[in-house]
């Protein structure tokens, strides 16, 4: 939430600075040392925020073009965020850096339009939804033994097969928190862990240990203590859709995401009249290209002259 309420407060100068309009000599600050006309406002705020303003601002206007998010979206999503933190919401929102749940939904907007840009092109077959509803209706308990390499994995992973106490070596090895309850997690539900992680744990039986599993926080040893059916599971039919969703978000490949808002852009022909910012969209490429194509004339430049004095010479 903290890197989105980035978004929402780039949004409010975006909204400031699309008020200004250069060249108006209108008053906008009176005071007995003189005034501060809008042309005045408007330069300012175009020197400090106008880059990343109008980059926002277009992204925006690009992305509402090719998909549509509606209030009710944006509502469903403050829905949920109410349901899970319940009491404790508005403070969540204080604590993420917004001013009002006005400030939230102008964020979550702008996410889910991002969302459904980075998602469009991924296929989420049935037999993936079903799996995973599937794996809603258990919750497995479980320890686990955290470590940074392969290698220190792999001997952990030798001493539990010659007998050792997987709790004693969690409170040896693990680096993290756990460590200190000899590894023990509780009970979790799909979608608390990391892909990788719940994939190794929800295909284990009681009592099972794991090879070295590998996430984005270092390799994790996993023992299921104990699987337990849930009740009160919805319907599949109520849920697909949701499922279909949460798996789709796990299959985003953030490192693209840059690169994929960037082509949409560029397939919309963005031309900035503001001289400060014409090369704002200009891809990167491009701009090289350029570069080296000016690099080149000039030093064809020199060498044509560099041959002519010799001529003459």
């Amino acid at each position: 939430m903290k890197k989105l309420a980035t978004l929402a407060i780039a949004t409010a100068s975006a909204l400031t600075l699309a008020a200004c309009s250069s060249g108006d000599s209108e008053t906008v600050v009176e005071t007995s040392a003189g005034n501060i006309t809008k042309e005045e406002f408007y330069e300012e705020l175009k020197d400090r925020y106008g880059e990343e303003v109008l980059s926002e601002l277009v992204t925006v206007k690009v992305l509402e073009d090719k998909y549509e998010v509606t209030d009710d979206m944006v509502q469903a999503e403050i829905d949920k965020a109410k349901e899970q933190f319940g009491e404790n919401f508005d403070m969540v929102l204080m604590q993420s850096g917004f001013e009002s749940e006005e400030d939230y939904a102008d964020v979550l907007y702008i996410s889910l339009l991002q969302e459904q840009a980075l998602s469009e092109d991924i296929e989420i077959t049935e037999e993936e939804i079903k799996e995973h509803y599937e794996r809603t209706k258990y919750e497995i308990d479980a320890q686990h033994i955290l470590v940074e390499d392969e290698e220190t994995a792999l001997e952990v992973k030798e001493k539990l097969d010659d007998g050792e106490d997987f709790g004693e070596l969690a409170a040896e090895y693990s680096m993290d928190g756990t460590a200190q309850d000899e590894g023990n997690l509780g009970y979790f539900s799909t979608g608390q862990m990391v892909p990788e992680f719940e994939e190794a744990a929800y295909n284990m039986e009681v009592g099972e240990i794991s090879d070295p599993v590998q996430t984005t926080y270092g390799y994790h040893i996993i023992k299921v203590n104990d699987i337990r059916e849930l009740e009160d599971v919805e319907e599949f039919e109520d849920v697909k859709d949701d499922i279909r969703r949460e798996l789709q978000i796990s299959k985003m490949d953030m490192s693209q995401a840059a690169s994929k808002i960037d082509s949409i852009i560029q397939e919309a022909d963005v031309d900035v009249k503001i001289k400060e910012f014409e090369d704002l969209f200009t891809p990167a490429e491009q701009e090289e290209q350029t570069g080296e194509e000016g690099s080149g004339e000039e030093t064809g430049d020199e060498d044509s002259e560099e041959k002519d004095e010799e001529a003459k010479g």
